[in-house]
């Protein structure tokens, strides 16, 4: 019984963890994107998008008018 018990619990707790350190990568990788045009590009082509100098200005503009950290 107890065995199911600490086995739910841990679940539910790795997965708390996993969302949390998740949650974390991302806004340091989009910090590193504000800097990096390059970086930029390359995800909208990943996205199926490719963007030309204007649209590029705009999205690093964006970008850098946004606050990742809360």
């Amino acid at each position: 019984m107890w065995y199911a018990v600490t086995a739910v619990l841990a679940l539910i707790a790795g997965g708390v963890a996993g969302f949390f350190i998740g949650v974390a990568y991302l806004r340091k990788q989009l910090e590193k994107m504000q800097n990096d045009p390059a970086m930029i590009q390359q995800m909208a082509k990943q996205m199926g998008y490719n963007l030309d100098k204007k649209q590029m200005q705009k999205m690093q503009t964006m970008m850098k008018n946004k606050k990742f950290r809360p």
